[in-house]
Parts: C-alpha cells; sequence; structure tokens
C-alpha cells in the first residue's frame, strides 16, 4: 500500500459521494466505484474500466483500492483455514491514535474460515489484541494494541480466498466489538447495504461481553444478531474469568435484552465454553435456567481448546451434554458446539501471537 495515499475500502456510499464531487467526476462514479470495491471485487482503481481513463488516473493519483492479502495461513483436516492478515503498515490501517502515533508496521489479526455442509462462516476480527483480559483467551494476554478500522474489518471478507462461498460472518475472533463500535457499525453497514454486499443482517453474529451503554447502542442501531459471551451465570465467578463483569454485569447485560424483542428473525445467544468442574455443574445449569427464564434465547455450550499458561480443564462430552439436556429441559435452546481446527492455531490469538513472537516468517 501506498502510504501517501488513501484507502477506498470502507467508505461508504456518501463518503464516496465526496471523493468524486472533490475530484470533479460526476456523482453516478460513486456507485460505480462501490460496485467495483464490495461486490466485484477490484484489487486496482485501474480494474474499474466503467469509469473513463481520465477518472481512473485522477483518482489514482490521490486514493488506492486498499486490499491486503493475508500473509499466512493454517489449514486443518477438517477444511477450517486460519488466516493471518497483516494492519498498521505502511497504509496505517490501524489507527495510529492507538499506537502512541507511531504507526508501526508488524500487527496481525486473524480470520477464520469454517465449512460446515452447506454453510460457510467467517469469524472476523475487530481489534489488534483485546482490552477484556478473560483469563481464557489468548489474545486477551496480548494487551490492547489498537482498533482496526472499517477498512481493515472488510478487508478479511473481501481478501478472502473463498470469499464467493460465505454464508455467515460472526464477529466473534480478535477483541470486544463493542469496544471498537464505530468501525464494527460501519463495516456491518457495508456489508448490508445495497451498494455493499447486500448480505440479510440475519447473516451477521456480532458478540460482545457486555459493555456499558455500547451494547444498548448497537441493538438500536444495527438489525445483527447478538451473542453475548457468559461463561458463568454467577457473578463472582464471572468476575475472575472476566474482568468486565465489573463494568457491567451478566444480571444487568440480561436486563438490557429483554427490553428487546427476540421472537422474530433476529437471534440472541449466548456462549458458554465449558470448565470441569468449575461452570458445569448441576447448579450451574439451574443459575443459567433462572438467569434466561423468559427470554426468546438459545445457548451455545463450547468446549474449551486449549491455551499456553492457563490451567483451565475442558469439561467432558457427558458433563456438557449433561447441561445441555438441563437448560433444553427447561425451555432453553441449547446446542453444544462442534470443535473445529483443533489440528491447527485455532483458539483466537495464537497464531497472531505466535507471529508476533517472531515463531512465523512471511
Amino acid at each position: 500500500m501506498d502510504e501517501g495515499k488513501k484507502a477506498l475500502l470502507g467508505m461508504t456510499l456518501s463518503e464516496l459521494k465526496s471523493v468524486v464531487k472533490e475530484l470533479g467526476m460526476p456523482q453516478f462514479t460513486a456507485s460505480q466505484i462501490a460496485q467495483w470495491l464490495y461486490q466485484k471485487g477490484a484489487s486496482g482503481i485501474e480494474a474499474m474500466t466503467n469509469i473513463s481513463k481520465a477518472n481512473r488516473q485522477r483518482l489514482s493519483e490521490r486514493y488506492e483500492v486498499g486490499f491486503m492479502a493475508p500473509i499466512d495461513s493454517q489449514y486443518s483436516k477438517d477444511g477450517t483455514v486460519k488466516y493471518l492478515f497483516p494492519v498498521g503498515g505502511p497504509g496505517k490501517s490501524v489507527e495510529p491514535g492507538n499506537f502512541g502515533n507511531s504507526g508501526k508496521p508488524g500487527k496481525y489479526v486473524e480470520t477464520v474460515y469454517i465449512p460446515d455442509r452447506d454453510r460457510a462462516t467467517l469469524c472476523v476480527s475487530c481489534q489488534v489484541g483485546c482490552r477484556m483480559n478473560c483469563r481464557f483467551c489468548q489474545t486477551g494476554k496480548q494487551g490492547f494494541e489498537g482498533n482496526l478500522t472499517a477498512a481493515d474489518i472488510l478487508n478479511q471478507v473481501l481478501a478472502l480466498p473463498e470469499r464467493e462461498q460465505l454464508t455467515n460472518i460472526v464477529f466473534m475472533g480478535q477483541g470486544e466489538p463493542m469496544d471498537n463500535l464505530d468501525a464494527v457499525l460501519r463495516a456491518t453497514e457495508i456489508l448490508t447495504a445495497d451498494y455493499g454486499l447486500a448480505w440479510s443482517p440475519r447473516r451477521i453474529t456480532v458478540s460482545s461481553v457486555g459493555v456499558k451503554d455500547k451494547l444498548k447502542r448497537f441493538l438500536d442501531e444495527s438489525e445483527c444478531h447478538v451473542a453475548i459471551s457468559m461463561h458463568s451465570p454467577i457473578p463472582e465467578q464471572r468476575l475472575s474469568l472476566m474482568p468486565a463483569e465489573h463494568q457491567m454485569s451478566i444480571a444487568d447485560t440480561v436486563a438490557l435484552l429483554r427490553q428487546y424483542d427476540f421472537s422474530h428473525q433476529r437471534r440472541c445467544s449466548f456462549e458458554y465454553i465449558c470448565f470441569a468442574g468449575l461452570n458445569d455443574t448441576p447448579t450451574y445449569a439451574r443459575e443459567i435456567a433462572r438467569l434466561l427464564r423468559g427470554l426468546d434465547c438459545r445457548v451455545n455450550l463450547i468446549r474449551f481448546h486449549e491455551v499456553p499458561g492457563v490451567d483451565l480443564p475442558g469439561s467432558d462430552e457427558k458433563r456438557m451434554e449433561a447441561l445441555r439436556d438441563y437448560l433444553t429441559a427447561h425451555g432453553i435452546f441449547t446446542t453444544i458446539r462442534a470443535s473445529r481446527g483443533q489440528d491447527i492455531l485455532a483458539a483466537c490469538g495464537l497464531l497472531s501471537t505466535a507471529k508476533k513472537n517472531g515463531g512465523i516468517e512471511e
């Protein structure tokens, strides 16, 4: 990427209209650029052949498309692929203000492609590192290194080799989406807008630990599905696993969700990593059922992927099935999520940590 040029990727239609107006181009050129960016996947301005050569030249003097290909990948025998994308390089995709105005290269985020019969889900990242510092998460151990821009988020989708196979996107990679809400909302706008990828918001799920005020804003301004990271229904224990409980408790989060209608197409779900003897006993099953009683939602039970330096044991199949069966019997639709990519660096933050520490060569 050319450090002196701005990226077109990540711009909304209204912003593209401002660009073409500034450059003295016809207003309809903005829609043409959007189509090339988000629907045709043009890798360069020169490929935008329905724009006059003179206007392409004018555009390329100040702007570039801004796609960045992944620099590394890990392939699982089950078809899962984890990609590593660079951010914060010459094009300064990561907002420089979050790096002490250094804009230094050498930052990386992970994106995981998960094919499953007639579905293909992409798990995208929204931050480099994370402020939430959940005890069980490798990304949190990196510390917070910066917010991704909407362009960085969209690049994970548009520069993906399997882009045409995608059916769903989940914001469950590195970072807390509500901690970078402006960029997440901009990215989901472009993903769902007619001028963008024109996806239904029902194909997109955005996760959160629960961030005060930001979660409400997301629920008000977006129609995408929401997934809440619960991991314990008991406040004291959840706080020991997830410091974010101190700022917005799981009880407050559920109380907020009760103000919204999830009985139609929009879905509310809870993510629950199962730790042996820690949060998978009948006591926890009863507490989850009590907490969620009457809320239109589902619970996804997740097997724990081992993380270096974390001494939490994963639950066995029998305990997880007992937890699922109890919740289902008490009216809460519950599934056990199939583990994918266990033979590669599958857990969030492992591949980028390896790269950051010099374990992967470009």
